[in-house]
């Protein structure tokens, strides 16, 4: 069983939203608070796409209202992209986690995890029509473009999905986070803006 057997007939962002509530197309959901679908302009010309929820967006129900999406608004803002414009979600849908004491730690989903829950984001891109999906992180980058990515190689380079999607690799925002030095985290948030700066250029409809 994946997500195909839960995607609705109905494509409407509302309809999927809806739906995606009861997905159990991988076992994930049994340990996440919710679902947590993309939100944002459903006719956007730029969707992001991240890896999975993180604490704050389980708890929540949106997507990149952490620690990360507040990097991530910095980064759209410092490339001229107004995230009112674009539309966000991310290649999983639920929270995959380890217990820590009383926290809850961030786990990477597996590749069947991964690939189960990538019908619920050809459905998006179908009811988005974006002209570049920007995919930020491996795992993300993946599920876009069907194949293994190594971001370190392939970061703001155009990638086709085997749909014909136009998508566009680079890094998470949570591992600029993740780095130890702030020298060093501030070179890895210059280079994320300038793969971010680069795609309004591909963009049509702005």
């Amino acid at each position: 069983m994946t997500a195909a057997d839960f995607v609705p007939p109905d494509r409407s962002l509302e309809a999927l939203r809806g739906a995606a509530c009861d997905c159990r197309g991988c076992s994930l959901w049994e340990h996440a608070t919710q679902t947590v679908f993309g939100e944002g302009a459903a006719h956007a010309s730029l969707m992001l796409v991240g890896e999975q929820p993180g604490d704050v967006e389980d708890k929540e129900g949106e997507p990149f209202v952490g620690p990360a999406g507040r990097l991530l608004d910095r980064a759209l803002e410092a490339a001229g992209i107004d995230r009112e414009q674009t539309y966000i979600t991310n290649a999983v849908k639920h929270f995959k986690w380890r217990p820590a004491g009383k926290r809850r730690l961030h786990q990477k989903p597996s590749t069947t995890e991964v690939v189960a829950c990538r019908p619920w984001l050809v459905a998006e891109v179908e009811a988005v029509q974006p002209e570049v999906v920007v995919a930020m992180g491996a795992t993300a980058a993946r599920s876009a473009v069907g194949r293994p990515v190594k971001v370190t190689q392939e970061r703001g380079q155009v990638v086709q999905s085997p749909e014909g999607w136009t998508v566009v690799p680079t890094v998470h925002p949570s591992s600029i986070l993740r780095a130890d030095d702030p020298s060093d985290r501030e070179v890895q948030f210059d280079a994320f803006v300038r793969d971010l700066s680069a795609v309004p250029a591909l963009l049509v409809r702005r």
